[in-house]
């Protein structure tokens, strides 16, 4: 069955960081500390992945250990089921902004990035194409956060060094990036220190959100 999902990073001032942290914090935290998300991650960090072109020939065999890690580390880069509630309106309604509202308020092209896919999670081309050394530098948990002004900037140099690739680096990652771009499409290995620059040099915050949307 198909499905369509979306991964954002937009900015906004600390004023609405602040009224959303309440609602959005407390669901980042869930999915982070379910004890099989825990171990997912635990297990891409010690056992990366593979080359992705190669992932259909030797993880064709259910039982295969192969097959069991690519298994693990889909589960932990699809939506996180706290945080999809709130986009599916699920979480009690106390008069604070739905995910698609966080969206509305976006008016600027360079103040968001997101990449919508059809039978895809944009994060999870992303994480496997950067690693999980580097993933670890995201803040909160597989592609969803909310961070302040302060937080930005102090998170920042860690951004900048695990995604300011070199030529032989950004080869890489790029062929082990399997979205399809077109047109002015920002990449996934663009978009998110893109976003942490932007959000630095204006004094605003960041919203990162991985959700089902269809």
């Amino acid at each position: 069955m198909g499905f369509t999902s979306a991964w954002s990073i937009s900015a906004h001032d600390d004023a609405f960081i602040a009224a959303l942290a309440p609602r959005l914090l407390p669901l980042i935290a869930a999915d982070r500390d379910q004890p099989l998300a825990r171990e997912r991650w635990d297990r891409w960090r010690r056992e990366p992945l593979p080359d992705f072109r190669t992932w259909w020939k030797p993880f064709g065999h259910s039982c295969s250990r192969e097959a069991d890690a690519l298994d693990s580390f889909s589960e932990l880069t699809a939506a996180g089921d706290h945080v999809q509630k709130m986009y599916d309106g699920l979480t009690p309604e106390d008069g604070s902004p739905l995910l698609t509202d966080i969206w509305n308020l976006v008016t600027g092209a360079g103040d968001i990035f997101v990449s919508v896919q059809s039978k895809e999670f944009a994060l999870r081309s992303f994480f496997h194409a950067i690693g999980p050394a580097r993933a670890a530098a995201l803040p909160g948990w597989c592609g969803n956060f909310l961070l302040t002004a302060a937080e930005v900037r102090q998170t920042l140099p860690a951004l900048e060094q695990a995604l300011d690739f070199t030529p032989p680096e950004r080869a890489k990652a790029e062929a082990q990036d399997w979205l399809d771009y077109h047109n002015d499409e920002e990449s996934v290995l663009d978009g998110p220190l893109r976003m942490w620059q932007h959000a630095a040099s204006h004094g605003h915050g960041l919203c990162g959100l991985s959700v089902l949307v269809g």
